[in-house]
C-alpha cells in the first residue's frame, strides 16, 4: 500500500526524546543477522550525518532559520548514534569497511535500476562498477591481513570479483563533475535517489579518512588512502546531480522527504524486529521533521510543499542482491571513462586524466599490490594453502 507523506503526521519535536541507555542499546550479530540488516544501518548512518551536514551549513547562510536548524539538528544527531551503535564491536574496522562496500554495491545498483532519468542512471552505473572493484581490494586485504573471508560479512549477496580497475579511477577534477538534474523538470525519486547516494558516499569517504590512519601496515594505509581519494571523486560526481539552483529550505525539505523514504524503505523490509522497531520510531520522528519544514517552507518561501512531491513516497528501494544486474553492467561498461560531464569509452578518455593517473601511480599502486594474485574462493588463502599442502 502506498505510503501518504502529507497524511501520515508523525511525532511532533516535543516528543522526540533519548536517554543514553535508550540511545546505546545491543548491537546486532555480526554472523546471525541478514546481511541487509547491517546495509540499512549503514545506510541510515549515512542518511542522518547527511542531515547533520547539511543543517549545519545551511545555519551558515541563514540567520532565521538558526534555532530551527539547531532543534531539528539534535534530534538527527541522536537518531544517528542510535543506528550507528547498532555496529558491534565484534566487526573489525576492515570487515566494517567490506560491509560499507556491500551498502554501495547494492544501493546503488538498485537505485540504477529504478532511476528513471537516463543520465543519471548511467551515473550510478558508473560509480557502482568503482565500488564493486573496492569491494574486490578490500577483501583481498581482509584474507591477507586478518585471515578472513569477506564473505563472512557479505553472506553470498555480492560477488567478490574485479570491476573496473581502481588504478584506472582516479581522474582530474575537470571529469568528476556532472550534470545537475533540473528542480523544475525532475521526478521526485531522482531528487530522493541523488541526495541518498551522496550521503552513503560521503559517509564512506569521511569512514576511510578515519580509519586508514589507525592501521600498522604500510600497504593498508595506503590502501585506504587511495580508496578514500575515488571515494571523494564520488561524492564531487553524486554531489554535482543536485540542482544548485534549489533554496536552502527546498533543499532542507527535500533531506527530511529523504530520510522519510529511507526509514520507509527500511520498515518495509526489515527481518530484525528490534531494529524493525527502531525503523518505525525514527519513521514517525522524521515524519515530524518532514511536516515541521513544510510549515516553514509555506511561511518563507510562500510556496505549498506539494508542488515538490507526490502524495505517495514512490515504491521502496530494494533491499536485496542485484547480482545478476551487476554482473550485467560489468560485461558491457566496465571500458566506460568519465570525459568532461559525459561518458565514453576508454580510448577516448581526457589527458588530463590520464596525466593525473600517471603522476598519482607513479611510485605504484596499493589496489594492485594488494590484491596481486588474488582470486576469491570460500574460505581464505591460508586455508588453501595448507589443504595443498596436506
Amino acid at each position: 500500500m502506498a505510503f501518504d507523506l502529507f497524511s501520515a503526521k508523525g511525532a511532533t519535536l516535543d516528543q522526540q526524546r533519548f536517554t543514553w541507555r535508550d540511545m546505546v542499546g545491543k548491537p546486532i550479530s555480526k554472523l546471525d543477522d541478514d546481511a541487509f540488516t547491517r546495509v540499512r544501518i549503514i545506510l541510515m548512518n549515512g542518511i542522518e550525518t547527511e542531515a547533520l551536514r547539511f543543517q549545519h551549513m545551511a545555519a551558515r547562510m541563514n540567520r532565521d532559520l538558526r534555532l530551527l536548524l539547531a532543534r531539528t539538528r539534535r534530534t538527527e544527531q541522536h537518531q544517528a548514534t542510535m543506528v550507528n551503535w547498532l555496529l558491534g564491536a565484534d566487526h573489525s574496522p576492515l570487515e566494517t569497511t567490506i560491509a560499507y562496500e556491500q551498502v554501495a554495491i547494492e544501493v546503488t545498483a538498485a537505485v540504477a535500476q529504478t532511476e528513471p532519468d537516463s543520465y543519471i542512471a548511467q551515473t550510478y552505473r558508473f560509480g557502482m562498477l568503482e565500488d564493486f572493484d573496492h569491494l574486490y581490494r578490500y577483501s583481498a586485504l581482509l584474507d591477507r591481513l586478518e585471515g578472513k573471508d569477506a564473505n563472512n560479512i557479505l553472506q553470498s549477496y555480492s560477488d567478490i570479483l574485479p570491476g573496473r580497475p581502481t588504478v584506472d579511477e582516479h581522474r582530474s577534477p575537470v571529469d568528476d563533475v556532472r550534470e545537475s538534474y533540473d528542480r523544475n523538470k525532475a521526478a521526485p525519486i531522482t531528487k530522493l535517489h541523488a541526495l541518498t547516494i551522496t550521503a552513503a558516499e560521503y559517509q564512506t569517504h569521511d569512514y576511510y579518512m578515519n580509519i586508514g590512519p589507525l592501521f600498522s601496515d604500510p600497504v593498508a594505509r595506503q590502501l585506504y588512502a587511495e580508496i578514500a581519494s575515488i571515494e571523494e571523486q564520488h561524492v564531487t560526481q553524486y554531489g554535482a546531480l543536485i540542482d544548485p539552483q534549489e533554496s536552502v529550505l527546498e533543499q532542507w525539505l527535500l533531506h527530511e522527504a529523504t530520510e522519510v523514504y529511507n526509514y520507509y524503505s527500511c520498515v518495509e523490509q526489515e527481518t530484525n524486529p528490534r531494529v524493525k522497531a527502531i525503523w518505525e520510531r525514527f519513521l514517525d520522528y522524521e515524519l515530524g521533521h518532514f511536516h515541521h519544514v513544510a510549515e516553514l517552507f509555506k511561511q518563507y518561501e510562500k510556496r505549498d510543499p506539494a508542488e515538490l512531491f507526490p502524495t505517495a513516497l514512490p515504491e521502496p528501494i530494494q533491499f536485496a542482491s542485484q547480482r545478476d544486474f551487476v554482473r550485467q553492467v560489468l560485461a558491457q561498461e566496465v571500458d566506460l571513462r568519465a570525459k568532461g560531464t559525459q561518458f565514453v569509452d576508454k580510448s577516448q578518455e581526457s589527458q588530463a586524466s590520464i596525466d593525473y593517473r600517471t603522476h598519482i601511480n607513479s611510485d605504484g599502486s596499493p589496489s594492485e599490490i594488494v590484491a596481486g594474485g588474488y582470486i576469491w574462493s570460500p574460505g581464505t588463502e591460508l586455508n588453501r594453502k595448507i589443504t595443498v599442502a596436506v
